[in-house]
Formats: structure tokens, C-alpha cells, sequence
């Protein structure tokens, strides 16, 4: 998952960044709300960790920013604040959950994972396209009954290429969803396609299925 985490207290801000990083997921954060709308204005989340209470407005100004510009990610609200119209003003405003401040990080990354499966996914626990079965809770990946053994930047990219099933995606999007937002620094994108080369190698070797089609100049549709 491409994750951006809005909070503007350094030690929690570490924290959640640190678990989510090492769970080998990306994570870009923000400490403000112009610096949040900015990044979302700019680049594209699987889900998005908002604290309300920030230094220089409203976080549910960053939901309605979100509105404005038909920018659709699934908001999960952080916050210390426990009142019921924080709660309402958030879940109406569009969010997806709301988790009160101290929380454990074993919860914040469930409650995520949630967002992300009904938002992605319907909410399946098992997915399915075609031959392709994934247990999205254990990262399982079996191709006509056949455990396929994947990187995870291979299951990642698996996942985000079902997501967006049918769609052009271009290697602009690709780099940013799975190297994270400064990756459109890089001179190249060559990379990607060793990491599709060796994707499509390996369900191929299960399916005799190419899912990949290149698209010249542009990137890849996954059909």
C-alpha cells in the first residue's frame, strides 16, 4: 500500500511511519495542511492517515479540499479528539473510519487494511481475477492452485495492476504508487520493467496467460 500519513507530532508521525515503512508498505507523511494538500493535489494514496487537530487549520479542511478536486483515497482520522460531532463532522465529511489517539499500531494497520480492501476490493479477504487467487491477509498468491513465490514489490505491483484492471497505467503512476512520491525525481523508468518482466514470468509460468500488455510510450494495461 501507498500510504500518506497527515500528523504533526514528530514522535507519532515516526512511529506510524516506521511500522507502516517496515511493513514494507510506502509511506509519505505531511506535517501541516497546506504541505497535506499539496501532496494529495500532486500524487495518488491507497489511504490516507488524517489528524484533525493541525497546526495550521482544520484536518477536515483536507476532506473537503479532497471533494474539491474529486481526489477519491480513503481517509482514516486520527485524532485525540473523542466527541461525538468530531466524529459525525469527520465520517460525513467523507472518511472512512475514525480511530481515537492512544491507539495500538497492531489496530491502526487493521482498520487500514480495511479501508483498503473495501475501497480496492469490495472488502474480500480472498480475491480473485481470472486464474489468480490472492488471500490478501496472509499475501498468498496461487495461480491455477499453484503457490506463485513473488517479491513484494511483485505483489504490490500484482495488486495495483487488479485494482486498475482494464486501465492504461502509466509508468509515471506505477513508480509513484510502489517507489513512493520523489521517485518523479528519477531520470529513468527503465526499472519497472524488470520488476513487470519477472511478474509476468512468473504467472505465466502457472497461467500460460500474458496479463500484460505493453502500451508504447505510456506504460502497461493488466487484462
Amino acid at each position: 500500500m501507498k500510504l500518506l500519513v497527515i500528523e504533526d507530532e514528530p514522535v507519532l508521525l515516526d512511529s506510524i511511519s516506521n511500522y507502516f515503512s517496515g511493513d514494507g508498505n510506502i509511506c509519505e507523511t505531511a506535517t501541516n495542511r497546506e504541505a497535506a494538500m499539496e501532496k494529495i493535489g500532486l500524487y495518488d494514496y491507497d489511504c490516507i492517515l488524517l489528524d484533525i487537530g493541525l497546526p495550521d487549520g482544520s484536518g477536515l479542511d483536507v476532506i473537503r479540499y479532497m471533494k474539491e478536486v474529486g481526489k477519491d483515497e480513503g481517509v482514516l482520522i486520527i485524532s485525540a479528539r473523542n466527541s461525538l460531532d468530531d466524529k459525525l463532522s469527520g465520517l460525513n465529511l467523507g472518511a472512512d473510519d475514525y480511530i481515537v489517539k492512544p491507539f495500538h499500531l497492531a489496530e491502526l494497520k487493521a482498520r487500514i487494511m480495511a479501508v483498503y480492501r473495501r475501497r480496492a476490493f469490495n472488502g474480500v479477504h480472498m480475491l480473485q481475477y481470472e486464474d489468480i487467487i490472492i488471500n490478501l491477509d496472509a499475501m498468498d498468491v496461487r495461480v491455477n492452485e499453484h503457490q506463485v513465490i513473488l517479491t513484494r514489490k511483485e505483489y504490490d505491483m500484482l495488486l495495483y495492476f487488479i485494482a486498475n484492471k482494464g486501465k492504461v497505467v502509466t509508468r509515471n503512476a506505477i513508480a509513484e504508487h510502489l517507489w513512493g512520491d520523489n521517485i518523479d525525481l528519477a531520470e529513468s523508468f527503465d526499472f519497472i520493467y524488470t520488476h513487470i518482466k519477472n511478474l509476468r514470468k512468473k504467472l505465466l509460468d502457472h497461467s500460460g496467460r500474458d496479463y500484460f500488455k505493453a502500451i508504447y510510450g505510456i506504460g502497461y494495461k493488466f487484462n
